[in-house]
């Protein structure tokens, strides 16, 4: 119980998913109420059922503040239901802990990680320049971004690494598997909210 309320804390007001179920509502639930969410995320995990209404997310194309509203790459979000972020972020919550403890992240990633942000990369790179210039030796930096890198993602490959992982072996891959499968959006209008469209996405990662 305490990862749930823990996940629902956490929770952002985002939009709700097709089932129209908000954070809000989530987290104004009794404790009986919980216990029956709690059982059914436990019996989805036990038994690696992903249900399926949870690939269907709802897009509104908004426009970012500022931007070329002829670009579609500069509209946002899409939302999908709450009940399967939620188990997401409780799942997600135990991966980082078995993969932080067991080493498997890099000291040098401090992006996505608890007490740690980019500026601790800044603050180490300017130590290794004021290293080299004082010993008077030649420092190299290579700075790269990658676009489109999380639509870009190879899920195959995130899935056999944590399929091979030793404390997750075996189940890891098949827990998070639906979690990391295409999703079918519908896309609706900004201003009436009425479906325009539906299509299926093939590529990228779910994103909430």
């Amino acid at each position: 119980m305490f990862e749930l309320k823990r996940a629902l804390s956490h929770s952002r007001n985002t939009s709700p998913g097709p089932d129209g179920i908000t954070y809000c509502m989530l987290r104004h639930l009794n404790e009986h109420s919980l216990s029956n969410i709690l059982r059914l995320f436990n019996r989805i995990w036990e038994e690696h059922l992903f249900p399926s209404k949870w690939r269907e997310a709802t897009v509104i194309p908004i426009l970012k503040p500022g931007k070329d509203p002829g670009n579609p790459l500069n509209y946002r979000p899409i939302a999908t239901s709450c009940f399967c972020k939620t188990l997401e972020r409780m799942i997600n919550a135990r991966l980082v802990y078995e993969l932080e403890v067991n080493g498997c992240i890099s000291p040098y990633q401090s992006g996505f990680r608890k007490g740690r942000s980019t500026t601790d990369n800044i603050s180490f790179l300017e130590s290794q320049i004021r290293n080299a210039f004082v010993k008077r030796n030649h420092l190299v930096s290579i700075f790269f971004d990658l676009e489109k890198a999380y639509d870009r993602t190879w899920r195959y490959g995130i899935l056999r690494a944590l399929s091979d992982f030793g404390p997750l072996r075996g189940t890891s891959s098949i827990d998070v598997t639906g979690f990391t499968t295409p999703r079918y959006p519908s896309v609706c209008s900004p201003f009436e909210f009425c479906l325009l469209f539906e299509f299926h996405l093939f590529s990228s990662f779910p994103r909430g």
